[in-house]
């Protein structure tokens, strides 16, 4: 379980430095800039507690799947930062004024269709960890 919670901590810093470095290169920074939290790395680990529900609803059908982790990783953003920024005084992340469709700067719904396809790619990956390399 440790070694998972590893990998999605490190899978998920990497997707973001990737998913940061790309909006740079979309804005016309030639240095492709990156960046990430801290922070990120427990958050994304939590992802091994959606291992469960993965192999309960793997019979759904895709869109509904999509949904339900689009759903569970909002709740997770949400409720991550939150409680970051009532520990801290801020959340790492804060998307007031970067965009309308923002919740109290902590989730952003135009973010939905990443987090749809995210939560897929993520049932690849729990199967690929726990069929293929066994962790």
């Amino acid at each position: 379980m440790i070694y998972r919670f590893i990998f999605y901590g490190l899978l998920g810093w990497g997707l973001e430095v990737f998913w940061t470095g790309l909006g740079s290169a979309i804005k016309g920074d030639v240095r492709l800039s990156a960046s990430t939290y801290l922070w990120m790395f427990p958050i994304y680990g939590l992802a091994i507690f959606m291992e469960p529900l993965h192999d309960r609803v793997r019979s759904w059908p895709w869109p509904l799947r999509g949904f339900l982790w689009l759903l569970v990783i909002w709740a997770i953003e949400y409720s991550t930062g939150g409680i970051i920024r009532l520990v801290t005084g801020v959340s790492p992340w804060d998307y007031t004024g970067h965009s309308r469709w923002q919740i109290d700067g902590l989730i952003r719904l135009d973010m939905a269709p990443v987090w749809f396809v995210a939560g897929l790619i993520f049932e690849r990956v729990h199967d690929f960890l726990t069929r293929r390399l066994r962790i």
